[in-house]
């Protein structure tokens, strides 16, 4: 294979920072990440990567992109996400989308979170004989994790990539995380009768109802509470957040339609399917008895909690690297859809999550290094080393 000179490293994070990439529930404020995409792509193939771009379903302006070099039933994904989260350019000291270096860190939207990974991984690359894989290398770059996560929902189903080991380079401070929970946002809507407040018989009180509603799901939140636990967790059992209350339209109506938002976590083990049902059961005695519609549905698909077995070979083999035993986290990845697909999962980067969605991101200097060294040592084992399954 000839060699291939790409640039120095912080000419290709300054490229990424340069590309804006925002995802965003506001179709105002979104963007596309194909510019992020055809980039990685014009730097990952003359390397040798085969490169396939997948666009999403419904949203040709987004891709994700898999580039592939060597082959086996093995290998090793290096995974992360193009987009970045909106921001607020009056509230930063530099330019979010011209990378900036100041007291030993550099600066810029998605450089910690996480556009930045890729540049580590190409800068990674420079030490590796990439000739010599015995088992696969891949290298993934999703689209729209920071909203609806359907880059990764659209990898999931079409069942690719296929390969052992995964690593995601969210920002983890450079510890492993191989646990969290999972995400649910859902609405609960009443439906009543309205009417004229001097006769509630004239009408179907939905407020009414939603009290009874709300006073079931606390019941049901205690019930999950005693019955699952896992101390590995800083909170070690799953929420459940009454968010937003909606309803009504006068003081002297009676009210026709209620609307309560709520926020789930699940432990590992917890399905998010069957939790929604289970709430779905318990509500319709409300529904009987009060004649009132009760619909219950997420906000978005919900995001399952993710769980890779501590003994896991890449888990025992990050812990060996880093010097941190795995942990868990609170927030939640991409990692769910690749345990799906059959892979063992960690994730693990050189950022620190109290600098990711804030204004100032930045990435320390003095992360790169031992990133870099994790990244090679990651490929040797899993990619070069033989006999990896």
């Amino acid at each position: 294979m000839p060699t291939v000179k790409s640039p120095s490293l912080i000419s290709l994070l300054s490229r990424v920072i340069e590309l804006p990439s925002i995802s965003c529930t506001n179709p105002q404020i979104d963007q596309s990440n194909r510019a992020v995409i055809d980039q990685l792509a014009q730097w990952l193939e003359p390397l040798g990567f085969i490169i396939e771009i997948q666009p999403l379903p419904d949203q040709p302006h987004k891709a994700n992109l898999i580039a592939t070099l060597g082959s086996g039933p093995g290998g090793l994904v290096l995974a992360g996400h193009t987009d970045t989260v909106p921001c607020d350019e009056s509230l930063w000291n530099s330019d979010p989308f011209r990378l900036n270096e100041r007291d030993q860190r550099l600066y810029g939207l998605g450089v910690c979170d996480m556009k930045g990974f890729f540049p580590l991984i190409i800068e990674a690359l420079r030490e590796i004989p990439l000739d010599k894989l015995k088992q696969p290398l891949i290298i993934l770059a999703t689209a729209d994790e920071e909203s609806s996560m359907a880059g990764a929902r659209a990898l999931a189903d079409a069942g690719k990539p296929e390969a052992r080991f995964a690593l995601i380079g969210e920002p983890t401070g450079m510890r492993p995380v191989h646990m969290h929970k999972g995400i649910m946002m859902e609405r609960i809507h009443i439906q009543g009768q309205a009417g004229h407040s001097s006769d509630p018989s004239l009408g179907r009180n939905a407020a009414e109802s939603m009290q009874r509603v709300m006073a079931e799901l606390l019941q049901f939140r205690s019930e999950m509470q005693q019955q699952y636990r896992n101390e590995l967790f800083k909170v070690p059992v799953p929420t459940l957040n009454l968010g937003c209350l909606h309803g009504g339209d006068n003081p002297n109506r009676i009210c026709g339609q209620c609307s309560l938002e709520y926020d789930l976590r699940p432990l590992p083990g917890m399905k998010p399917d069957e939790l929604r049902e289970m709430i779905r059961q318990r509500l319709q005695p409300i529904a009987l008895a009060d004649q009132v519609e009760i619909r219950v549905e997420p906000i978005f698909d919900s995001i399952s909690p993710f769980a890779t077995d501590a003994s896991s070979e890449l888990v025992t083999a990050c812990e060996q690297l880093t010097g941190y035993s795995a942990e868990t986290v609170a927030f939640a990845t991409e990692a769910p859809f690749f345990s799906a697909m059959g892979m063992d999962t960690l994730v693990l980067g050189p950022g620190d999550i109290d600098q990711a969605h804030q204004p100032d991101e930045f990435l320390a200097l003095e992360r790169i290094p031992p990133m870099l060294e994790l990244l090679r040592s990651l490929i040797r084992r899993f990619c070069l080393q033989a006999g990896q399954v």
